[in-house]
């Protein structure tokens, strides 16, 4: 599969990619994006609500298709940033996400692991105007 780690994160990713939580779609979402890990074929879109005063996140849902990796992240992302402030987002990188999941991955799976980190993160940014894209890829990261 292409992880290492303890049984026990393995089955949390496992569950999580079996029983996705907070999958599907929000009506009411402030902003909505999607992305892609073309390497993997993996997708997510994701909707988020935000408070009144936009500052923090109140809810979160997703969509997508893809490996495990990529999908039992977006889960878990999904149950981490309820609560989250806008600025916490912005600021994650992929050593939260690794850490959130538990487990080592791959270079060749990092991509699939950080994908709904940079559509939650790419779609705050284009919604208060700091990025102007339609589409968030991991084609071009470095990581």
């Amino acid at each position: 599969m292409g992880i290492g780690g303890s049984d026990m994160y393995r089955q949390q990713i496992l569950d999580h990619y079996k029983n996705p939580r907070n999958y599907g779609e929000l009506e009411e979402a402030t902003f909505t994006h999607v992305g892609e890990n073309p390497m993997c074929g993996d997708t997510i879109e994701m909707d988020v609500v935000l408070d009144d005063a936009e500052e923090t996140v109140e809810r979160v849902a997703f969509r997508g298709d893809g490996c495990a990796i990529s999908q039992a992240s977006a889960s878990m992302l999904s149950e981490q940033l309820a609560g989250m402030a806008v600025e916490d987002l912005k600021e994650m990188d992929r050593d939260d996400v690794i850490d959130m999941l538990g487990v080592d991955i791959s270079p060749m799976r990092v991509k699939c692991a950080v994908l709904a980190e940079k559509v939650a993160q790419d779609g705050a940014e284009i919604y208060f105007d700091e990025l102007d894209v339609d589409r968030t890829t991991t084609e071009d990261d470095e990581d």
